[in-house]
């Protein structure tokens, strides 16, 4: 009986050590979110009054365009996600905010004082959002379908009902008693929704393209069909038996719509907006196209201008369309595009914006970044680095770009080398600039030694061609060695010495191949293309580079990673993965203790959802992290630190205790 109990009570113990133990594998708020800098492409936007409501990464911004040539930023309000869709009834917005942020209803009552009195975290991406008396319709993604919330009160929304819809929900328009779905390759879907607690499907139809956006006016539905489907027009004067009855094939691939006046207006990704006269609806005919900078995402329509949310590189554009046939741009309101890199020197982060150049925020605050200064480049900025007062920029097809940051807030473009294949990546050390430089077509990666001691007229000094195909833009420079992370291999150590004839002297092949590298002292760190794992490699013999660590991530589905960066004894590494129990995109910032190489161990994950893109830096005690469509965002790591047994450090009075 006896041996019994101090069984039972050895097995209790075990069970409570496993518990104990598996709670405290991660320290508490690490990594801590401090700061944020949300602003990024333009997805959506809605005009209501004298204002025009649109996203800008993470970001509404409110904008008077009572005069729409000359349009006034006077509000916005931050959100967790990307900035989907929006939808205005009486003094909210009513906000789809991606994964990350399900639906958010934000007071506008003050147009310059707008601020979030509620939200919904739905289940699935939270991509399009319409309003009908006191509720609001939301199109939630694959899986998620049309979810129906409560707004009577918006300090407390409330789902009260969904449909699943069998595609992919993109876009919600409701009239009268029917929501209208663009389901992507579902076509349209009508739902009944006369009892908004009990919604369901009465008609359907299956367009020929992707069902991506849909606008409802008198008994027609209009889809913007994307992947050739351009506009096709929906007789819904019966609900329940929906029919197709005319299309007009529009350039480009179709997005969104909006119909006033006789006229819908579709804008086509790469092709701009094109205004259609559907005056006779069974008759559709395009009238006009304007082409504008970047890529026509979301469109809305009122007195005579049509104002397009132009993706990565357009921001906010007015257009006037009181000609039909030759609609004209007026205006516009300039947003940042994708955080794809990040370096930071002294009091200011350098971010690389992808089509829309070089961003210097001032970091003296991290919990405050404030954008000082911008340089344009001519392609896209996809890494940087900064040396000294010199900001290098891996430019794609542009080349390096090399700006003057000695004055942070008048960064000025002082010189530039082009090539005929796309940098891809960027490292400086001395007078040197080494460039990962990629022949796309088919895939070969060459390291290219730049010499940059004359800022203003740089050369090529050496190069060297990898083997075999391959892809790369991780490389880290260290002691007179180059560490390339080659997609299609691995890691290869280059010795710069003589940087007119840089030459390889090691390599570790990994099945995942490399994505990027990042060195600190005798140890090189390597995550692979698909990042699925960190290997700690050990270049004490540069020749001879040998794994001695290694810890895998673990995380379901498909999934990658943009980048690595090691502050102290961390490594942090974004990472995006396809979840496929909800059949939408995540994103983790893993912390990663480094401090024993060959034991290296997760103290911290951050997780949102979407997918955040972009490189990660240290400095300070802070990692910053270039997330892609959501900007720059700030984490302070201090409360990482773990005890040798696993526990955080710190306060131990609540430590249980077990009797004897």
């Amino acid at each position: 009986m006896g041996s019994k109990d101090r069984a039972v009570r050895v097995m209790v113990l075990v069970v409570i050590s496993l518990v104990v133990f598996a709670k405290s594998a991660l320290a508490q708020d690490c990594p801590e979110l401090v700061g944020r800098w949300p602003y990024g492409p333009a997805y959506a936007v809605t005009v209501s009054e004298s204002y025009a409501y649109f996203g800008s990464g993470a970001t509404v911004l409110i904008v008077n365009v009572s005069e729409p040539a000359a349009p006034q930023v006077v509000g916005e309000v931050d959100l967790p996600g990307v900035i989907e869709d929006v939808s205005v009834s009486g003094s909210y917005a009513y906000v789809a905010n991606s994964a990350a942020g399900g639906l958010r209803v934000i007071d506008i009552s003050t147009p310059t004082n707008p601020f979030e009195t509620g939200f919904v975290d739905t289940p699935g991406l939270a991509l399009g959002v319409d309003v009908s008396g006191s509720y609001a319709y939301v199109a939630d993604g694959y899986g998620g379908g049309l979810r129906v919330i409560d707004i009577s009160t918006p300090t407390n929304p409330f789902e009260v009902a969904f449909w699943d819809t069998p595609g992919h929900a993109y876009e919600v328009a409701v009239s009268g008693d029917f929501a209208f779905v663009a389901d992507r390759d579902d076509g349209l879907r009508v739902i009944d929704v006369s009892t908004p607690t009990n919604p369901f499907e009465v008609g359907f139809v299956d367009t020929p393209g992707i069902a991506w956006g849909v606008a409802v006016s008198g008994s027609y539905a209009y889809v913007a069909d994307s992947a050739g489907g351009g506009l096709r027009v929906i007789d819904v004067s019966t609900p329940t038996n929906p029919f197709e009855v005319a299309f007009w094939d529009t350039p480009g691939n179709a997005k969104d719509v909006a119909v006033s006046g006789g006229f819908a207006y579709v804008v086509n990704g790469e092709a701009g907006l094109t205004v259609v006269d559907v005056s006779t609806p069974t008759s559709p005919s395009g009238l006009g196209t304007l082409y504008t900078p970047g890529w026509a995402l979301g469109v809305d329509a009122s007195g005579g201008y049509a104002y397009v949310a132009d993706g990565t590189d357009g921001g906010l554009r007015v257009i006037d369309v009181s000609t039909p046939t030759n609609p004209n741009e007026v205006a516009f309101v300039n947003t940042p595009g994708v955080a794809m890199a990040v370096a930071v020197s002294g009091s200011y982060a350098y971010v690389a914006g992808g089509e829309d150049g070089l961003r210097v925020l001032d970091v003296s605050d991290p919990v405050n970044p404030i954008e000082v200064g911008f340089v344009d480049t001519p392609d896209e900025a996809v890494d940087v680095v900064v040396s000294a007062t010199w900001a290098y920029v891996a430019d794609r097809r542009g080349g390096l770009r090399i700006i003057d940051v000695s004055e942070p807030t008048t960064p000025t473009e002082v010189g530039f080398l082009t090539t005929m294949n796309w940098l891809e990546g960027v490292a400086v050390d001395g007078g040197y600039a080494y460039m990962m430089e990629v022949e796309p077509f088919p895939p070969y990666l060459d390291l290219t030694v730049i010499d940059v001691s004359t800022p203003s007229a740089p050369f090529v000094t050496g190069n060297l061609r990898f083997d075999g195909l391959a892809w790369g833009n991780g490389i880290s420079v260290s002691t007179g060695y180059a560490y390339a992370a080659s997609w299609g291999t691995g890691l290869r150590v280059i010795d710069v010495s003589d940087p007119e004839n840089p030459v390889r002297v090691g390599m570790l092949d990994n099945p995942g191949g490399a994505k990027d590298v990042a060195v600190a002292g005798v140890f090189a760190y390597v995550v692979p293309e698909d990042g699925y794992n960190l290997r700690v490699i050990d270049v004490s013999d540069p020749a001879l580079p040998t794994e001695v660590g290694f810890y895998d991530f673990g995380l379901p589905g498909y999934w990658g990673t943009s980048g690595i960066a090691v502050s102290g004894d961390y490594c942090v590494v974004p990472l995006c993965y396809y979840d496929e129990q909800v059949f939408y995109h995540k994103s983790n910032l893993r912390v990663i203790d480094v401090s024993r190489p060959t034991a290296p161990v997760e103290v911290g994950n951050f997780e949102r959802g979407g997918c955040a893109t972009g490189g990660v830096t240290g400095s300070g005690g802070f990692i910053y992290w270039a997330a892609g469509d959501l900007g720059l965002e700030v984490f302070d790591v201090s409360n990482c630190s773990l005890f040798s047994d696993g526990f955080e450090s710190g306060d131990t009075s609540a430590w249980s205790t077990v009797a004897p």
